[in-house]
């Protein structure tokens, strides 16, 4: 049986957990979560990085950071996770969604250009499986205009667009580190703040409301309530587990790296002679191998192709149900312009199974079968 995903194991996890059993301290922002944080802002020359709970709730701070306020438009793809539009939604922001890339699945740049209106309070770029959107025509889009961008980089962590890394390129950006993402600790994420004005409200938000953050720095006296926020910090459980993957994570990447390589380069015939389409990766950017995807003739062979490879124990599965064609989407949204290809490529998309220490022969037997499928 070859599962879809195997979640990341380093083996030195149960060890960082053992230290702060021994420790007897497992709230939030202790010595692993402080490890944690000052890897993550040296590896990529941020101001501030904060471990979250989830991707979820560091797009959550995003979006009060940004005075998300009812009325406010917010434009993002339809092809994505729930959670980039619920941490808006909560805010009560009307949410604009814009057609995809066909190469990338990305946002597209000139969709994003022609959504601007007056009511748009921030950009939501995501960057789908690793690969970097158009960031600079993004920020070209929101400059002069108070629009926030913010990068929703849950399945982009070292990965670069034009040298700058993914999530450092707007104003706000987030991590993930689920169970299905290439650095995990089960549940977690990070908010990486990269404007200096917005740490210290980032600090308060994540911690309640409270100013706790500047009373354990020696910073105040005492601390207490001044502004809104909520319970976002992770246990020093999460950010144990945590920390040991991020000092393997380059490891992690070029594994996964092999990986992607050898589906791609497999399937190259396929495309060639028009049964599938390969992900594109611009030259402008470095992608982690967060995915490998490929898409079909349309949604029917799709399901044919699922089923033959789980008649043989193989798990594929495909990806987002695009946010406006469902209930909350036609709610809280609505889909700006024409939908050429959201819709047409989500269908076609089939994500094969990719995880860190993937067996060669494992990935040699689902080139097989997807090769035999399309040999019937």
């Amino acid at each position: 049986m070859i599962p879809f995903n195997r979640p990341a194991v380093t083996g030195k996890e149960a060890g960082n957990i053992n230290e702060v059993i021994k420790k007897n301290k497992f709230a939030g922002d202790g010595e692993y979560t402080r490890l944690c944080s000052r890897w993550l802002e040296e590896k990529f020359s941020c101001p501030r990085v904060l471990l979250t709970t989830s991707c979820t709730h560091a797009l959550e701070i995003c979006a009060i950071l940004a005075d998300i306020r009812e009325g406010d438009e917010v434009i993002m793809p339809s092809f994505t996770f729930t959670s980039t539009a619920n941490s808006f939604v909560m805010r009560g922001a009307r949410l604009v969604f814009v057609d995809v890339r066909p190469d990338t699945m990305n946002m597209d740049e000139e969709c994003v250009r022609a959504a601007v209106s007056d009511k748009t309070r921030a950009i939501v770029p995501v960057h789908y499986g690793g690969v970097v959107c158009e960031m600079d025509s993004i920020a070209d889009a929101a400059k002069g205009r108070n629009i926030h961008v913010i990068e929703d980089a849950a399945q982009a962590i070292l990965s670069t667009y034009k040298g700058r890394s993914a999530g450092t390129i707007g104003d706000l950006g987030t991590f993930s580190f689920h169970e299905t993402k290439n650095i995990q600790c089960g549940e977690g994420g990070a908010l990486l703040v990269n404007r200096e004005d917005y740490v210290e409200n980032a600090e308060i938000i994540r911690e309640k409301g409270t100013n706790r953050a500047k009373f354990f720095r020696g910073e105040i006296d005492k601390y207490g309530w001044v502004s809104l926020g909520s319970s976002y910090l992770p246990s020093e459980l999460n950010a144990a587990f945590l920390y040991a993957q991020l000092e393997e994570a380059e490891k992690i990447i070029a594994d996964r790296m092999n990986t992607w390589n050898m589906y791609h380069d497999a399937f190259a015939d396929l495309e060639k002679e028009g049964r599938i389409t390969r992900p594109v990766v611009p030259g402008e950017c470095v992608h982690n191998a967060h995915l490998y995807y490929i898409k079909v003739a349309d949604l029917n062979e799709r399901t044919a192709l699922i089923d033959f490879l789980k008649s043989r124990e193989v798990y594929s599965v495909f990806h987002y149900i695009p946010l406006h064609s469902s209930i909350a989407g036609r709610q809280f949204g609505y889909f700006h312009g024409e939908d050429v290809w959201t819709t047409r490529e989500s269908e076609r998309l089939l994500r094969l199974p990719l995880w860190y220490g993937m067996k060669k022969d494992e990935v040699l037997s689902v080139i097989d079968m997807v090769r035999e499928f399309f040999m019937q």
